[in-house]
């Protein structure tokens, strides 16, 4: 603003305005417009100030329009003129910046350690993450059940896995260590003589839980993820009206509880901000006929253990606690249960995506959950199954023939 004799006064106000006008070939139309007035000797700029604010909340067009009001007055030899000049600008999207990349938003793990409990070899869902949560940066530590830790490290070493290692710019995944352990006990005192004594553990030490903590702690002091990739059921193929006490039990104490056991010891070495995984399947909700021996009973605790943990964990250490409910993978493990290429069957004949669900897009979906970008995802389960969890009924029946169903892409 200034100010200058002479004979008049005139006030000219500019602002930015903007201008919705645009093409589908141009992508940002620029315009100009000019309105005179010199009927109005005075107005608020108040008024048009709030106008410019209001106008420069719009950042999609940009155009350039002047308002300029004058009329003659106070004709004294003495006038003034008066020039209050206010320019407001946006934005614009050109273009030239539709046709330019866009920014990213990756899952950035670098500096980030984690543990993952429960791999044994290399084509379960446990790999799957340690490998997609390697490829977003992060250092992966392991834990194998003792019985399997000689196979699995000569494996390893002997470069059995070295295809399955390859990450998406060509590197191998590094484990930096494995541990045995044994995720039913807590720790060395609650190990029977049976176990002591079998040669299947014989060379392998401080594989309890507490043990195993107290392992990772002397070597890296810390860890920020820790992945829950462990279930088991000595009856899995009884049916649960069938199934002993002992069975029970002990699919919830390898399946569930070891989740609580682990997440308890880790917590106090998790830096803030850290996250757990677990791994559940859709029997803890819908009846799988052949999912016994307690198993689908263990996968309904660990659900509700999650929420339970979610807040435990996040008012008192600041860590997240989710879970994935993955679909049927042909893994080792599955493969115990007798029927798993009916489930994968089943599930590519009737969930929403007709696919066979890849190990892969549960270890990405692991991923995005430990990372920053889900900071605010905590007590939940994701599922991860072509939105099979979605369906009432079964698409195959020979009930929905008349329907149409669609059976193909």
């Amino acid at each position: 603003m200034f100010l200058s004799s002479g004979p008049r006064r005139i006030l000219t106000i500019k602002i930015g305005r903007m201008a919705a006008a645009a093409t589908p070939t141009a992508g940002v139309a620029r315009a100009r417009t000019c309105i005179s007035s010199p009927h109005k000797m005075l107005m608020s700029r108040a008024a048009i100030l709030s106008t410019a604010s209001k106008d420069a909340s719009m950042t999609k067009f940009s155009s350039s329009s002047c308002i300029s009001l004058s009329h003659s007055f106070l004709q004294k030899p003495n006038s003034v003129i008066l020039k209050s000049k206010r320019v407001v600008t946006t934005k614009a999207v050109s273009s030239a910046n539709e046709t330019s990349p866009l920014p990213g938003l990756p899952i950035d793990l670098r500096g980030k350690r984690a543990f993952i409990a429960g791999i044994a070899d290399d084509n379960g869902y446990g790999w799957a993450i340690a490998k997609s949560l390697a490829a977003a940066g992060a250092e992966i530590l392991v834990g194998t059940w003792v019985p399997a830790l000689n196979i699995f490290e000569s494996s390893l070493r002997r470069g059995k896995f070295d295809e399955s290692r390859v990450l998406p710019d060509g590197s191998l995944m590094e484990i930096t260590k494995v541990y045995p352990m044994d995720a039913i006990f807590d720790g060395p005192e609650d190990v029977p003589e049976d176990i002591k004594t079998n040669k299947r553990y014989a060379g392998s030490s401080n594989w309890t839980v507490k043990e195993l903590v107290e392992s990772v702690k002397q070597d890296f002091g810390s860890i920020d993820i820790l992945v829950h990739s462990l279930a088991n059921g000595p009856e899995v193929a009884k049916p649960l009206l069938e199934t002993s006490r002992f069975g029970y039990l002990a699919a919830i104490s390898a399946s569930s509880y070891s989740f609580i056991s682990l997440l308890q010891n880790f917590v106090p070495i998790m830096n803030p901000g850290g996250a757990t995984i677990s791994l559940t399947y859709i029997a803890a909700e819908r009846t799988i006929p052949g999912y016994g021996g307690g198993m689908s009973s263990a996968k309904a605790a660990l659900e509700s253990d999650t929420r339970v943990l979610a807040f435990e964990a996040g008012r008192k250490h600041n860590i997240r606690v989710n879970t994935i409910s993955a679909g049927p993978l042909r893994s080792r493990a599955a493969k115990a249960i007798g029927f798993i290429d009916m489930m994968i069957e089943y599930s590519e004949t009737n969930a929403p995506l007709l696919k066979e669900l890849s190990a892969e897009e549960v270890g990405n979906a692991a991923a995005f959950l430990a990372s920053p970008l889900a900071s605010a995802i905590t007590g939940t389960v994701l599922y991860v199954d072509n939105g099979l969890n979605a369906m009432a009924v079964s698409t195959d029946s020979p009930i929905l023939e008349e329907l149409h169903v669609p059976k193909e892409k």
